[in-house]
Parts: C-alpha cells; sequence; structure tokens
C-alpha cells in the first residue's frame, strides 16, 4: 500500500477504543431502529462503490467518541466475501449501563411490544445487575442494564478525570 498524506487533522493523543462494526441487511431499517431503542443519533454516513455505512454514538461525550459502525454492502460488492458476517449472540451483545432500575422495564416492554424482546428483564448476580436483551433487526443483541458498574468501577480505577460525569 502506496504512502498518502492524512486527511483528518484531529488525532487521539494515544490509542483510543473508538468503534464496534456490525453488518446490517437495511441500514435504514438499522438507523431508524438504534435511534429508537438507544440514545445514539447518526454521526456520520458515507457511500462507496462497495455499499453504505453509519457511525452512530452518543452525542454528548464528543471528547471520547466510541461509535456503532453499521454497514450495508451493495450485491456483489462486499469485501469480505465469501466469508460469513457474524451476529451478536447468544452472548455476545452491545451493553448499555441506565441510570434507573424502571429504565430497564421501560426498554423491556417498548421491545416486547414490537417483537425484538430477547430476554428479561431479569435480576443477574453481580456483576452484571439488572437486564433486558433487545434483538436488533439483524439478531444483535443489545443489553440494557442497571446496576452493573462498569460506569463506577471506571471512576473507581481510572479516577473521575478521565471521563465525563
Amino acid at each position: 500500500m502506496a504512502d498518502s498524506e492524512p486527511i483528518h487533522k484531529i488525532r487521539p493523543q494515544q490509542p483510543r477504543w473508538t468503534h464496534l462494526a456490525l453488518h446490517v441487511s437495511d441500514i435504514e431499517a438499522s438507523i431508524a431502529w438504534y435511534e429508537q431503542y438507544t440514545h445514539f443519533s447518526v454521526l456520520a454516513r458515507n457511500e462507496d462503490d462497495n455499499g453504505k455505512g453509519v457511525w452512530l454514538g452518543d452525542s454528548t461525550d464528543a471528547r471520547c467518541p466510541f461509535v456503532l459502525v453499521l454497514a450495508q454492502f451493495f450485491e456483489g460488492k462486499d469485501p469480505f466475501a465469501p466469508g460469513k458476517h457474524a451476529v451478536l449472540t447468544p452472548f455476545a451483545h452491545i451493553g448499555i449501563e441506565v441510570p434507573e432500575k424502571d429504565m430497564v422495564d421501560q426498554y423491556a416492554a417498548a421491545a416486547d411490544a414490537d417483537g425484538y424482546l430477547a430476554l428479561g428483564p431479569v435480576q443477574m448476580p453481580d456483576p452484571v445487575g439488572y437486564v433486558c436483551f433487545i434483538k436488533d433487526p439483524d439478531g444483535n443483541l443489545i443489553e440494557f442494564s442497571y446496576d452493573q458498574g462498569v460506569y463506577e468501577k471506571a471512576r473507581e480505577v481510572w479516577g473521575g478525570n478521565n471521563a465525563q460525569s
């Protein structure tokens, strides 16, 4: 691969965890689903000869961004073919910790009404907490948890100065 001039001017000051990528069958349906069932919103869209992509994330945390990349490849243009695209299931999942227990119940009720509830809500042993799992349109699992402690543990070990409150 030939060297090229950098395109972007702003870079992290150290290696950063920036994204998780999923293959989707209908990008517009997936965008609508993630905007309805999560706090994610569209950061950027792109399209090239291979397909369409979108970055979804938390618009309130630009300082330390982490995005969900969704990609839909055009027929016959999948650069990873003939490989199969994995689905996050049965244990693999995207986890979202919420501040109130009743929010887990609300997500579960909405997903159940729309046919997306996979499990819960249920109280699991520490450190899992109170959780529900819902399926996106392609069957990937999203976990909503209360009292899981990831948020607290990061502040305890790494300090409150490293992340937004």
